[in-house]
């Protein structure tokens, strides 16, 4: 065998073993990543990607079904009985902003962002599934007359919701969970679908 015969069956004997060995292992999850200008690039579809978002409970605590918003990690009720009240900011002395400042009380454990208040009832996500709420985020009838240019624009920039990627600590100064994607893949992800003709896919 000549050397040019020894080199090509090296090669073809490397590149063989090269395929049984994905088809052993199986191919890699492919993660969702933003390019340099901010453009979302993944084999997964932008719908999914913000949904890992939308129905964390740190979202879904703010849409409660019932008259009462819900906290922390376990969505709990809201401690000392706090209710949403008229105009989605509490009742009484229990308004969301006696205690709620405009960012985070580190040393108390207490959340803050501007305009802190709960979801109208007609935007209750608690219970949903992503499909659900996906069409309830659409519907001007629940998202207070809402375009999908205005629904992009409070997704991606009100600060309520970019609160969500800088949640604080807790009461016993523990950080609050990350979310399950970063907060450029989200708004990324966010656009595309909306670019793209914001389809819903069925359950």
């Amino acid at each position: 065998m000549t050397r040019n015969h020894l080199s090509t069956a090296l090669i073809l004997l490397v590149m063989t073993l090269a395929v049984l060995g994905l088809a052993k292992s199986g191919l890699p999850d492919i993660v969702p990543v933003v390019s340099a200008s901010g453009a979302f690039q993944s084999s997964a579809d932008p719908f999914t990607t913000m949904m890992k978002v939308l129905t964390h409970q740190r979202c879904v605590n703010c849409h409660p079904a019932g008259d009462r918003p819900l906290q922390g990690e376990d969505s709990h009720y809201h401690n000392f009985g706090v209710r949403r009240g008229p105009d989605n900011h509490g009742v009484a002395a229990l308004q969301c902003l006696s205690c709620h400042q405009r960012e985070n009380n580190n040393y108390a454990g207490v959340p803050g962002a501007p305009d802190w208040s709960v979801a109208p009832l007609s935007m209750a996500w608690q219970g949903l599934s992503r499909v659900e709420i996906a069409r309830s985020m659409l519907n001007p009838t629940n998202n207070g007359g809402r375009s999908l240019a205005e629904v992009v624009q409070h997704l991606t920039e009100h600060e309520l919701v970019l609160w969500a990627w800088d949640p604080g600590v807790d009461a016993n100064g523990v950080p609050r969970e990350v979310l399950p994607v970063p907060k450029a893949e989200y708004i990324a992800a966010v656009k595309a679908w909306a670019a793209a003709g914001a389809v819903i896919p069925a359950e």
